[in-house]
Parts: C-alpha cells; sequence; structure tokens
C-alpha cells in the first residue's frame, strides 16, 4: 500500500468539513480553551508559505489541546474592509466587494488545504453588514460614555448630564479636552441644545475634534503613524503631508494607566509589553505655564505657554522655548518680521510625518517667532522658537528648552547660536548635554541652589504652585487615536448631522449600510468616496436611508461621509468567535457565551500590531467592561509573536553601462544594477532560466547575457518573502509536490517558532521522507502490519521517552525539537521492528497534531470509526525510562569478551557469581583460577590472572 498524500489529504479534509469534526459548542462540562490567530486580511496575492507559521503552530496546540480533554474554539475569519481593495477598485472600477469575496475563496481553499482544525461555522468577516452592525453599535458605546477619573471607568453619558443638571460641572474630574469652561447647573439648564451638544463632545469617548493628521493626497485618505515610512505611505510609497482636518477622534487616553497596569497581569513577551510601554509613555513632573509677552502686534488677548517638564529641577536653565510647526499660537504670536520664514518652515515641516521627526536626530532646523515668553521665577524674557522635533501630539505641543540638560535642545542652541547657561555644579557642558539626575547639584538657580534632583523637582513645582503657574503631573505620550478615513471601503459611521452636531442612529435601526457610488475617489470638492452618493440621507420620520436630494434640515439629515478605519472591526472580533452562528441575531455576543469563553487563552500573530490592533483592542474591551456588556479586562491572556519565513531572493547583474547582464562570478570588477529575477525562473543550481526572464521583462528581450561556464548563474540573497521581490513560495505548489503534512512539519522544523527562518524548498523532502518511514512503520505491500503483539522493553522506552520529549515541547511552543523526536522515535522502532499496536496507537496520537491527515488515515487502518482528534493524549510515565538491568562489558585482564545483562539491584557478590557461573567465562579461563575478579555495580567486570 503506497503512501498517495494526495488522495488521503483530500479525504479527510472532505470528512471533517462534512462531519464538523471541529465544531466548538458552548456551555461544554469540558474545561474552555481558546485559540485564535490574528485573522489574515484576504488579499489577491493569495497566501504564501510564510503566511501559515503561526496557524500551523495555533492548530498543533488546539489540536493538543483536544486531546487533553479540553473544548477548544479555534475559529477563523477574515480582516475584509481595507484599502487594497479600495484601490483595485479605482484602478478597475470594480466593486471592492466582488474582489474581497473572490480573494477570500482563494484564501479558503488554501486554508483547508493545509488541514486546520478551524471551525468554519463561526466564521466572521468584518465587511459583512451583520458583522459591522456591532461594530457601529460599539461606536455609539463610546459616544454615549465618558470617563469618570475618581471611579476610574467610563460611565453612561446620561450620569454625566444629571450630574451638569443638579451642580454644573466644577467637581466633575473627567477625561475631557482641556478647553473645558466651568458652569453653574443653571447654566447648563439655560443653553441650547446645541450648546449642550458641544461642551458633551469634549466629554465622550469618542467625539468629533480637528487635528492634525498625516493626510495622504494619492490615497485620498488619513493614514495612522504606523502606516507610514521614511515619509510615504507604506502602501504604494505615496507622500504623505500633515494637515488639520475635523476627525472623529477615540479617547484612548483616558485608559492610558489602566492599559498600562493591564500589562503585569497578562502572558506576552517582554519584549511585546516594552514596545506598549514606551508607546503609552508614562512621565511624573510637572505643568507650566508661561506668559507670552505682549508685543505692539498681539493680540487683545494674553498668551500663555503650557508646557510639560519631566525636569522641572531645571527650570532656570531654560533659555529658549520650541513649540512644534503646528501649534496653534504659532500663528497668533509671529511677528510680522518673522512670518514668511516661519510660514515657509511650516510647510516643509508638513511634508515629514511624525515618525520620521521623531526618528531624525541628526537634522537640525527651526525658525524664530520673533516672540518671547516670561521666564515664571527669573521674569527674563525667553526667545520662542518653532522647531520639527518637538511634536504637538506629545505633550502640549511646546517645550522649554533647556539645552544644558538636552541634547537635543543642546544641538539646537548651537545651531541657532542660543545661550547654554549651565546649572549643573561641576559639571562641564562644553563638549554636550548633562542629562543624568544623579549625583549632581543645581547652581545658577535662585532658591534652587545646591539641591539635588528630588529636592529642587519638589520645591519647583511648590514655589509654582505658589505663583499659580504650575503643578505637579503626570503624563502621557499616548495620544487620542484618530477613527475617520476619507475612504469608502470601510464601516459606515451610525451618525446623522442635525444642525451641524452629531447624532447617533438608534441601535434597531442598525446596521447602517454602504451606499453604491459610481466612482471611489473623493469628490472633486474634495468630500470622501461617500459624497458621491446619491442615496446618503437620513430621514427620522421613516429611521431609513434616503435620497440626498430629500435634505431638508427637518425630517431628512446629512449622514457621516468618513468610514472607520482598518482597526475598527478588528478590535472586537474575537467576542463575535464565541457566540454559535444561529444565536448572533440580536447581540453582538450572549451572555451565556461571554461567561463560558471569557477571552482569548492563546493568541498568535505579529509584533506589528504592538501600537495598533493590539492596543486598540484592549482599549475597547476595557470599555466594554466598564459598560458591562463584558466580564473581563483584557482580551488575550497570552500572546505569541511567530517569527518570519523568510524568501531567497534571486539576482541578475545589470552593468550600468552597456546594459549586458553578467553572470554572479563575472561581475567583480564591474558597477552593477542588482535586479531581482522570479525565483520559479532559477534551478536548485542557480542556473537562470534566460528565456523565461526575457518573456517576463520584455524590456530586456534584446539584452546580452554573458555566460559563465555556458550557463547564467543567479546572486543570492534572503530576504522578506514578498510579491514585490519574486521570492514568494505558493503553498499549493508544495501542498501538490509533497503534501500538506510534509509542509505542516517543514515549517516548524525550520527553527524555534517565534525566531525568522529562511525558507529552502529543498529541504522539505526531509520531512516527506520521514513521513513515507512513518507509513512504512504500519503499512506494507500487503497492507496493515499492526499486531497485538505484547511490546518489547525497548519499545516502550522509545514511547515514552517520545510522550515525554512531545508533551514539554508542545507546552512551551518549541514545535521543533517535536519533528525531530519523531524522526528519532521511528527510527528506533523500524530497527525495534515494532509492530505493537500498543506502541503504534499512542505513537499516531502525539503526531496527529503536526501530521493531521496520515494520522487519521492510519488510525481509521487500525480500526478506529472514531476520528483521532477524539483520542486522549497518551499519559507519561517514568517506570518506562528506568533502567532495570545493566547489559555488563566482561572483561579479562583488561580486554572485553563479551556482555551480560544482569539485574540492577544484584549486589557486588551477586554479580560476581553469576559472572563466574556463565559459560563463556568457564570457557575464558579454561579451569584456571583468577588471581582476582574486580566488580564495579553497574560499571564493569574484571577477571584478572
Amino acid at each position: 500500500m503506497k503512501y498517495d498524500f494526495n488522495q488521503i489529504e483530500k479525504k479527510w479534509q472532505d470528512h471533517w468539513a462534512k462531519n464538523e469534526t471541529f465544531k466548538a459548542v458552548n456551555n461544554s462540562d469540558k474545561p474552555k480553551y481558546f485559540v485564535l490567530d490574528m485573522f489574515p486580511y484576504p488579499s489577491g496575492a493569495g497566501l504564501h508559505v510564510g503566511h501559515p507559521l503561526g496557524y500551523i503552530a495555533s492548530d498543533i496546540y488546539a489540536r493538543y489541546k483536544r486531546h487533553k480533554g479540553f473544548n477548544v474554539l479555534h475559529p477563523q475569519g477574515y480582516d475584509s474592509f481595507g484599502l487594497p481593495a479600495e484601490q483595485y477598485a479605482i484602478q478597475t472600477g470594480q466593486h471592492p466587494r466582488i474582489t474581497t469575496e473572490a480573494n477570500i475563496k482563494t484564501y479558503r481553499r488554501q486554508l483547508d488545504q493545509i488541514g486546520f482544525s478551524f471551525d468554519w461555522s463561526r466564521e466572521v468577516r468584518t465587511s459583512n453588514p451583520e458583522y459591522y452592525k456591532w461594530t457601529q453599535w460599539i461606536f455609539i458605546q463610546l459616544f454615549e460614555s465618558w470617563y469618570n477619573n475618581d471611579s476610574n471607568k467610563a460611565e453612561a453619558i446620561n450620569t454625566l448630564v444629571s450630574e451638569f443638571e443638579s451642580k454644573g460641572n466644577a467637581s466633575v474630574n473627567a477625561a475631557c479636552d482641556d478647553d473645558v469652561e466651568i458652569f453653574t447647573a443653571d447654566e447648563w439648564n439655560n443653553y441650547s441644545s446645541e450648546q449642550q451638544q458641544e461642551i458633551l463632545l469634549k466629554y465622550r469617548l469618542t467625539y468629533l475634534a480637528e487635528t492634525e493628521v498625516n493626510w495622504c493626497p494619492d490615497l485620498g485618505t488619513v493614514l495612522a503613524n504606523d502606516e507610514i515610512v521614511n515619509g510615504v505611505s507604506e502602501r504604494g510609497g505615496h507622500p504623505v503631508v500633515r494637515k488639520k482636518m475635523t476627525q472623529w477622534s477615540m479617547r484612548i487616553s483616558a485608559y492610558a494607566e489602566r492599559l498600562l497596569q493591564g500589562l503585569d497581569t497578562i502572558d506576552w513577551t517582554d519584549a511585546l509589553k516594552d514596545i506598549q510601554k514606551n508607546w503609552i509613555g508614562k512621565s511624573v513632573g510637572a505643568q507650566v505655564e508661561f506668559n507670552v509677552i505682549p508685543t505692539e502686534h498681539s493680540d487683545k488677548e494674553p498668551h500663555t505657554i503650557s508646557v510639560f517638564t519631566t525636569r522641572p529641577d531645571t527650570i532656570f536653565g531654560v533659555s529658549f522655548m520650541t513649540l512644534a510647526p503646528e501649534h496653534e499660537l504659532v500663528s497668533q504670536i509671529t511677528t510680522p518680521k518673522q512670518k514668511a520664514e516661519v510660514e515657509a518652515y511650516i510647510v516643509k515641516t508638513a511634508k515629514r510625518s511624525e515618525r520620521d521627526r521623531m526618528a531624525d536626530v541628526k537634522t537640525i532646523s527651526g525658525a524664530f517667532t520673533g516672540a518671547y515668553a516670561e521666564h515664571p521665577f527669573s521674569k527674563e524674557p525667553i526667545p520662542i522658537w518653532i522647531g520639527d522635533y518637538v511634536l504637538a501630539s506629545y505633550g502640549t505641543g511646546a517645550v522649554m528648552s533647556v539645552p544644558c540638560g538636552d541634547q537635543r535642545d543642546y544641538d539646537f542652541a548651537k545651531h541657532f547660536k542660543i545661550p547654554i547657561p549651565n546649572i549643573f555644579e561641576g559639571v562641564d557642558i562644553s563638549e554636550g548635554a548633562y542629562a543624568s539626575k544623579d549625583n549632581v547639584k543645581i547652581t545658577n538657580s535662585d532658591f534652587l541652589d545646591g539641591m539635588n534632583y528630588k529636592k529642587a523637582t519638589k520645591r519647583a513645582i511648590y514655589e509654582l504652585e505658589q505663583l499659580g503657574q504650575g503643578e505637579g503631573k503626570t503624563n502621557y505620550r499616548l495620544r487620542d487615536a484618530v477613527f475617520s478615513r476619507q475612504r469608502y471601503w470601510g464601516e459606515p459611521f451610525p451618525v446623522y448631522y442635525l444642525n451641524g452636531m452629531p447624532q447617533m442612529i438608534a441601535v434597531e435601526h442598525l446596521p447602517i449600510r454602504l451606499p453604491e457610488v459610481e466612482k471611489y475617489l473623493p469628490t472633486e470638492e474634495g468630500e470622501p468616496p461617500l459624497g458621491r452618493a446619491d442615496v446618503w440621507a437620513w430621514d427620522t420620520a421613516t429611521n431609513s436611508v434616503v435620497s440626498n436630494d430629500k435634505i431638508d434640515n427637518k425630517t431628512v439629515h446629512p449622514l457621516e461621509l468618513n468610514t472607520m478605519p482598518g482597526w475598527a472591526g478588528s478590535s472586537w472580533y474575537f467576542f463575535r468567535y464565541m457566540e454559535e452562528a444561529a444565536n448572533r441575531d440580536g447581540v453582538f455576543a450572549s451572555e451565556d457565551a461571554l461567561n463560558y469563553w471569557e477571552n482569548v487563552d492563546l493568541y498568535i500573530g505579529g509584533s506589528e500590531h504592538a501600537t495598533g490592533h493590539l492596543l486598540y483592542s484592549r482599549f475597547w474591551v476595557k470599555l466594554l467592561k466598564d459598560r458591562g456588556f463584558v466580564n473581563v479586562e483584557e482580551p488575550f491572556k497570552k500572546l505569541i509573536n511567530q517569527g518570519m519565513i523568510l524568501g531567497t531572493s534571486a539576482f541578475v547583474y545589470r552593468d550600468e553601462k552597456s546594459g549586458e547582464f553578467y553572470s554572479k562570478g563575472l561581475i567583480a570588477d564591474r558597477k552593477v544594477q542588482s535586479i531581482h529575477a522570479d525565483v520559479s525562473f532559477v534551478n536548485a543550481s542557480d542556473e537562470l532560466d534566460v528565456e523565461a526572464f526575457k518573456n517576463w521583462r520584455p524590456e530586456f528581450k534584446d539584452a546580452e547575457f554573458i555566460l559563465e561556464d555556458g550557463i547564467y548563474k543567479v546572486g543570492r540573497d534572503v530576504e522578506k518573502m514578498s510579491k514585490s521581490k519574486y521570492n514568494v513560495v505558493n503553498p499549493d505548489d508544495i501542498v501538490s509536490d509533497y503534501g500538506a503534512d510534509s509542509l505542516r512539519l517543514y515549517e516548524m522544523f525550520l527553527g524555534p517558532l517565534e525566531q525568522y527562518k529562511p525558507w529552502n524548498t529543498a529541504g522539505i523532502t526531509g520531512v516527506h521522507n520521514f513521513l513515507k518511514k512513518l507509513w512504512k512503520l504500519y503499512v506494507d505491500d500487503n497492507g496493515l502490519k499492526v499486531t497485538d503483539a505484547e511490546p518489547a522493553k525497548d519499545n516502550l522506552k522509545t514511547l515514552h521517552k517520545t510522550i515525554k520529549k512531545v508533551e514539554e515541547d508542545i507546552e512551551n511552543f518549541s514545535f521543533n525539537t517535536s519533528v525531530s523526536t519523531f524522526m528519532i522515535a521511528v527510527n528506533e522502532l523500524t530497527a525495534q521492528k515494532c509492530r505493537s499496536q500498543k506502541i503504534l496507537d499512542p505513537l499516531l496520537v502525539l503526531i496527529s497534531p503536526y501530521a493531521p491527515h496520515i494520522a487519521e488515515e492510519l488510525w481509521s487502518q487500525l480500526g478506529y470509526s472514531d476520528s483521532i482528534s477524539t483520542a486522549t493524549f497518551p499519559k507519561f510515565e517514568e517506570k518506562f525510562l528506568v533502567e532495570s538491568s545493566k547489559e555488563y562489558p566482561i572483561s579479562f585482564n583488561g580486554k572485553m569478551r563479551f556482555t551480560m545483562e544482569l539485574p540492577l539491584d544484584l549486589s557486588k557478590d551477586d554479580i560476581e557469581a553469576a559472572v563466574m557461573a556463565h559459560e563463556k567465562t568457564i570457557a575464558q579461563l579454561d579451569g584456571r583460577t583468577p588471581k582476582k575478579v574486580i566488580v564495579v555495580p553497574g560499571k564493569i567486570v574484571n577477571i584478572v590472572g
């Protein structure tokens, strides 16, 4: 019987699908375990062999937990809103839904053929209206919530309204906008409805505000910081500029401290926790108010610059102030003489992303506003500059620049010849700033002279509070998240506008579905693509979407034109999986389902989502917990970041002068351009199919290729596997040629899960040969050769050391060493000629999470009708690894003549007696009496004489 992997794998994939083998149930008597992968965006390129790495690991663990008696939920779905489908729609006119559905079919086919134990009955798609109905619902809950700093949680907005009605806002301790003014209950009750709504927007957890955003004109949308690389969009490489827009924002900053503290309660890597800690950026210091000195050109209203500093002890070292170029005061305080220079600088800075500005520590640039601020203590004038090393989104967008204590301030001051006063006793600052807080006293600082950092900080804060120009404060780098996107293919907001104020659409009328549009580009007036919809207005009389030409601002009102960002649907999808598909109507997830599954026990995905999806998910879950909709504080208990499978790229070399292509061995002294070649044109010996390359790149069809030894050899390099680098290996080809079990084993065998590792298709033959050897252990040409014979001692030893090692490996996610252990076990059992079903049954269960198809087939042939996935994981028994006997080397005058197996518990005298009575000893001595017999129990016997 041949190991026909193609037939076997198709058979069992069909069986699993037909019988819903991996369908989870709610409220089982078994303990629950929720295993989740970061769900894929279904791109048109489909999967390459790097994509399934994390899925295979999670599948092994899910299957293992089923063997261990758990009720396992292991679902899958699609993050199906996104910019790529929209860009394709812009280019082709095809609706993004059509493209997305076609891509999903490809992904589903590819995922199924790899044999994952997904519960597809619970599939979610973020672009499905029945799904995004609940994304819209969560948005409404955010809108209807405010953050009470006293109770340290979000509460319903009507509790805040009640407070306003009875007491005003003087005693309200809330996370809110900085410009909230104090009002009494009488004043509140006399405000118009629009005035009250404007005030409430300053408190809501999602709100409208004019913010600085990363605007990408070519993509027609706002981008998050993590969507920009080197000043251009990550997707497409388009220019990005900073501009102010009215956007929906999420008040995630209210949760900064809880997001920080929550990291101590979850099993994530230190590296990932550090990324989030740094992003949240907690710092303790003081808020200082600097009064701007009026000039003849100043507004009548006096201006104040608020600065947060972690070093109030250095306040006498301030020699200038620096504002972010986008700071709202810049236009108000800049003098006419400096206006042209300042405006030119602002335009230049707008072309750089915040990430680039933070990372670039070498470029020094700025402009003087012509204005001055007054030092709160010395009353000396301090020049006010703008510089792009200060960010409007961090702190207050302004810094008190202390060049003697901060290197960027020092470099700025040196560059622009600004004075650098020294306030550190005995410290030389001629070559650079002194940033340490330790072992130094403050000098040249009036009442702070002679104090160390701690004492000076406390005294400075006290004196600022006495002046009314500052206070102690804890600050966070975490900024509120912009939630609007100026694109089509995203969740519509459940929002219409009445007299310019946002109103929520009642939950019973959701979902608000995406309208049809003629084109997917922004309108000629610059509105988002939804501005092109003919039917996109809300009728409050009929509670329905109606034609725009019916807008009368009485019962028919304009709907929001922006859509939600990509992270909206992914911030709660794990809860949707908890609910069985048949019970999803009317709830985002039922109370029973939420109580049973609680949160994700194991989450596997990429670390690139640390400051996006993973942070936003934690934020939304905390909000839902505060409002009583879920009962957990954190979404993901344990999180593992899988590494990346790298591709081996191929390069051809084009001479920059002649345009000729030179083989790898001929380029040493030439100036050449390296050009990617598709790896499918290159064989295992690095030989390029030149004609195939020319046909692929017709611009080079007449180029001359200079060969070495009659062939053209490419260069090789290991890079990220990517369609753009033409080094992608399609899993379809691997599965066709070697089988899904080979692919699964090989991806695990490549190295530790968390590490980066290069792909080499040639290496897969090793694990494929192992599977053929495994097959032969059970089956020969005549069929199944397994018997009910009792296992030999060495059989049991091999099995139980394998059980022990594999269980330890799975629990530690060391899947690569498990594969090695399987190979050793099969080699040993083959050498032992083991046919005992008592050994081969449990061995198959051990292997089944890794290679489920071959395991199912052999399990069936062994006579079992139930899936092997229901079998109990073998139990390790130490006794089979404890040696009860010893094979002694029996030597005569130091030369070993034969071996003899004896029980380990024999005494020295018993060992000697047994050896002397052996027929080979008698023959060796030939009647002689030995001078002595040396016995070392457990080691050797040596007969002398």
